[in-house]
């Protein structure tokens, strides 16, 4: 184990250790959450230690709430008492044994399942002036001291809690289908013939930082010039908890210069990587989960396995590739759709 984290409460009492952060979607099921909590049962006075895992959607930072208001929006929560242990404990994992010779006698396992159809951890890119924890969908692990599970009129101490982020990030699909194609044509007036464009990818699902080749063709029938080739890559994010709320953004553009004169053919692959490093000062846009200030990667697509409710993903995001034709007279469109996924 290269690292362990860890999190120790205000009053010492209790520590939440845990041996990794990321925790993979593998589509069919989800990297177990096994960590283990540290008690010190002598300044308990009766109360026990209960540990949580919850999947929360936050659309606002913890120092608005100054008036009562929550702005934070619990997807999914799963409790369990972890002193004093009651009923039988599962085998420890190989994670939970190398944890348990760093607590010592005091240390307490605890392991969660993540349901399948639970979002991955997504976040809505802050601008570089915004303070306070962005917008989006992250998991909590928290350990805390109380008399009960989740009694509503008990207050817990902050020096009683003791938390770590963790996030649950999308693992590719092992089979890849066939990539996209579309095509399209347009006249322009004062020409009976059209121009033709068709644009494609191989495959499609691509890894962040993957060159993403982008076939076109284009037969030019008309006495018109296309002097440019637009590539586009466009990230839709859909937020769907708060309010209705579809909107998209450029990831990445860039013009080639291809003339194909009039009544000529071309057939060309083109290279496209769209990156969050450079777009980082695109508010709103969607990022995987963050751990702190380390990097992360523009947002993976959210996969919908049938069955699935949409409402619970919080935020949705796809993304699509937009070929476009400056001809010497006006514009021709082309699109077609790509997965981008880590």
């Amino acid at each position: 184990m290269a690292k362990v984290y860890k999190k120790t409460s205000g009053n010492e009492s209790i520590a939440l250790y845990l041996g990794k952060r990321d925790f993979v979607d593998h589509v069919e099921s989800v990297d177990v959450v096994d960590g283990v909590i540290k008690v010190d049962p002598a300044e308990l006075d009766g109360r026990k230690v209960w540990v949580y895992l919850a999947c929360a959607f936050r659309y606002g930072s913890d120092d608005l709430d100054v008036i009562g208001l929550s702005f934070r929006k619990d997807i999914w929560v799963k409790r369990v008492q972890i002193y004093p242990v009651v009923g039988t404990k599962p085998a420890n994992t190989p994670m939970q044994e190398a944890l348990l010779k760093k607590c010592g006698d005091q240390g307490h396992p605890f392991t969660f399942t993540i349901d399948t159809n639970l979002p991955c951890s997504v976040g809505l890119q802050p601008a570089p002036e915004d303070a306070g924890k962005s917008c989006g969908v992250d998991y909590e692990v928290k350990a805390y001291i109380a008399k009960e599970a989740d009694d509503p009129d008990e207050k817990i101490s902050k020096k009683d809690t003791c938390r770590l982020i963790i996030r649950k990030i999308q693992f590719a699909p092992g089979k890849v289908g066939a990539g996209p194609k579309a095509d399209i044509s347009k006249n322009f007036m004062m020409s009976d013939k059209p121009v033709h464009l068709e644009a494609s990818i191989e495959k499609e699902l691509y890894f962040h930082g993957d060159p993403i080749p982008v076939n076109v063709k284009i037969n030019n029938e008309t006495t018109k010039v296309v002097k440019k080739i637009k590539i586009t890559v466009e990230q839709t994010t859909e937020v769907l908890l708060y309010q209705s709320d579809k909107y998209s953004k450029t990831v990445f553009t860039e013009e080639f210069a291809e003339e194909i004169k009039g009544e000529s053919t071309l057939e060309k692959t083109f290279t496209v990587i769209p990156l969050l490093s450079n777009n980082k000062e695109k508010r709103g846009l969607a990022v995987d989960g963050r751990l702190k200030d380390e990097d992360t990667n523009l947002a993976s697509t959210t996969i919908i396995r049938p069955g699935m409710d949409k409402g619970m993903q919080g935020i949705m995001v796809s993304y699509k590739i937009k070929v476009n034709l400056l001809v010497s007279s006006g514009g021709l469109l082309g699109g077609l759709t790509a997965r981008v996924l880590t």
